[in-house]
C-alpha cells in the first residue's frame, strides 16, 4: 500500500467526533472529505466507503470518512442532515492539520450527504472548497415522489401482465391499488415551492448550484428512486430551471446501478469516475 490509514478524534462544538484518514505517502493538494449518508456511520452500505476512501488514497488523494455527532463513535445528539455544517467544517479543517499539502476541499456525499454538501457551502461559502461530488442527491418533497411513483413505479406496473393476473385472481386489492394511483396522481401535479420564496433544505441546494463556481459532479443511479426523483426536481421546479446545465457542472449516469452501487462492479465505476473527474477537472 502507498498509504496509511489513522483515526482522528475531532473537537467540535464541544463534541467529539471520530474520523479516519486515509493518507498517501506523496498526497495531492486536493483532501477528500467524505461525507455519510444517513443514519449510518463512516464505513458506509456494504463497506462502501472504506473501499472508496482507499482506492482515492492509492490514486493520491487524502480522504477523511468521519461520523457526524450523535452517530457512529462521535459524541453528542443525533442531528439531521441539513443541521451538519459545523460538523463538516470541523472535519476538514483535521483533515488539513493532518495533511498540510491538502490546500484545498473537496466534499464527497451520496445521497442526503450530498445535499449536506451543497448547503454547507451555502452557509459558509467556504474559499477551500475545489469541488463538490454529488451521488443521488436527496430533495425527497411529496409532489415529486409522487410524479416519480407515478412514472416509474404505476406505470411499469400497469404494463405488467403479473400485475392484471394478480388482480384478477384477488390478489391485489382494486380499491388499494387504485387509491394509491389516484393520490400520487393528485400530489404529482403540485409544484414545489420555488426556491427563493422560503428555505427549504432544496432551496438552499439551489442556491449552492446556482452560486457556487466551483467544478461540480453529479453521479445518478439508473435504478434508484432517489436519483429519479432529483431529476424529477429539477424538471418540474421552475427556479431549477437549467441550472443542472452549467457548465461547471458534469453529469454522469450508471443505468444498472442501485442507490449504493452494492455490487463490486459498480462500485468500481463509481470509484473510477470519481477518480478521473478529480484527476481531469479538479487536480
Amino acid at each position: 500500500m502507498n498509504y496509511t490509514e489513522q483515526p482522528l478524534f475531532i473537537p467540535c462544538a464541544g463534541e467529539q467526533i471520530l474520523g479516519i484518514l486515509a493518507l498517501p505517502e506523496t498526497p495531492a493538494d486536493i483532501g477528500i472529505v467524505l461525507a455519510v449518508g444517513g443514519p449510518q456511520y463512516r464505513v458506509g452500505s456494504h463497506r462502501q466507503f472504506v473501499l472508496l476512501s482507499r482506492k482515492l488514497a492509492e490514486a493520491g488523494y487524502t480522504v477523511l470518512r468521519f461520523d457526524y455527532r450523535g452517530m457512529g463513535d462521535s459524541s453528542g445528539e443525533q442531528r439531521a442532515f441539513d443541521d451538519v455544517s459545523v460538523d463538516i467544517a470541523a472535519a476538514a479543517d483535521a483533515l488539513q492539520a493532518a495533511c498540510p499539502p491538502a490546500q484545498r476541499i473537496v466534499l464527497w456525499g451520496l445521497c442526503d450527504a450530498a445535499s449536506a454538501a451543497l448547503i454547507y457551502w451555502q452557509a459558509t461559502r467556504d474559499s477551500r472548497i475545489a469541488g463538490l461530488c454529488l451521488i443521488n442527491p436527496w430533495v425527497r418533497s411529496e409532489a415529486t415522489l409522487a410524479r416519480t411513483q407515478v412514472k416509474h413505479y404505476y406505470g411499469q406496473r400497469l404494463f405488467a401482465g403479473e400485475f392484471w393476473w394478480k388482480l384478477v385472481r384477488g390478489e391485489v386489492g382494486v380499491g388499494k391499488a387504485l387509491g394509491g394511483l389516484f393520490r400520487s396522481l393528485r400530489l404529482s401535479a403540485q409544484i414545489p415551492v420555488a426556491a427563493g420564496r422560503d428555505l427549504s433544505f432544496q432551496a438552499r441546494m439551489l442556491l449552492a448550484l446556482q452560486a457556487c463556481s466551483a467544478p461540480m459532479f453529479v453521479m445518478l443511479s439508473g435504478q434508484d428512486f432517489v436519483a429519479r426523483e432529483f431529476i424529477e426536481y429539477a424538471s418540474i421546479d421552475p427556479a431549477w430551471a437549467g441550472v443542472l446545465a452549467r457548465p461547471n457542472i458534469a453529469r454522469q449516469e450508471f443505468p444498472d446501478a442501485d442507490h449504493t452501487f452494492s455490487t463490486a462492479q459498480w462500485r468500481s465505476q463509481v470509484e473510477q469516475a470519481t477518480i478521473n473527474w478529480l484527476d481531469q477537472v479538479v487536480r
